[in-house]
This record gives C-alpha cells, sequence and structure tokens, in this order.
C-alpha cells in the first residue's frame, strides 16, 4: 500500500516539493554556516519525495545544546513556513475522502518541517 501510496504522492507534487527542500538545502550548502541547515533540508527533501511507510520519531537529547540551536534558526527562518505549508496542503487534502491518506502524510511532516534536528523519519 505504500508503494502505491508514494507513487501517487510524487505524481501529484512530491517530486517538485521534494527537488524544491533539495536545491535549497544545496544552495544553503554554498556557506560554511549553512551546511548543517543544507544538509537537513536535502534529507528533508528525501522524506517528503517518499513519506508513505514511514514514521515519525523523536531523536535522543543526546545531541546537545547546538541541535537546539540549529532548530531555532532552523524555525526563526525556515520551518515556520514549511510547516504553514504542509499544514494548508494537510487541510486541502483532507476536505475530500480520497486525499485523507495524503493529508495524514503533511501532518506527518510538520513536526520535522518545524524542528528537523529533533525529529527524523524511520521505516515504520
Amino acid at each position: 500500500m505504500s508503494l502505491i501510496g508514494n507513487i501517487i504522492w510524487l505524481i501529484f507534487g512530491g517530486f517538485l516539493a521534494g527537488l524544491g527542500y533539495i536545491l535549497g538545502g544545496l544552495v544553503l550548502c554554498i556557506t560554511i554556516i549553512g551546511i548543517p541547515l543544507g544538509i537537513k533540508a536535502i534529507r528533508f527533501g528525501f522524506m517528503v519525495m517518499l513519506p508513505f511507510g514511514k514514521s515519525v520519531e523523536q531523536t535522543d537529547g543526546g545531541d546537545g545544546c547546538l541541535s537546539l540551536v540549529f532548530n531555532i534558526i532552523w524555525l526563526v527562518l525556515f520551518g515556520w513556513e514549511i510547516a504553514l505549508a504542509h499544514i494548508v496542503f494537510g487541510i486541502i487534502f483532507g476536505i475530500t475522502i480520497i486525499g485523507i491518506p495524503f493529508a495524514q502524510q503533511h501532518f506527518k511532516l510538520v513536526p520535522v518541517a518545524l524542528f528537523p534536528f529533533s525529529y527524523k523519519l524511520t521505516r515504520s
């Protein structure tokens, strides 16, 4: 079932959304300071391309205060816009019955969009 969901997701915008995150991550990697943010954006791009069959898990607190700083920078610069886009598309897809699985995927990606250094997607 996740294979079919991922194929439909890719056809109807998932590929372009993931590609946007990957290209944005590559631009962020131009500067030394932006490399950690760029790497997370690239990983997030691949997650957005194939969200079906994955679950969101909170990482252990062992990353230290540096991940907190990067989460704050990410939230202020990029995270709230990405999370808002996932919420809006989740609501739009949730209106239709056939779009409910896609709405669930958008809502699943919201915490990862807000705090990418605290969450990760794993295979479920």
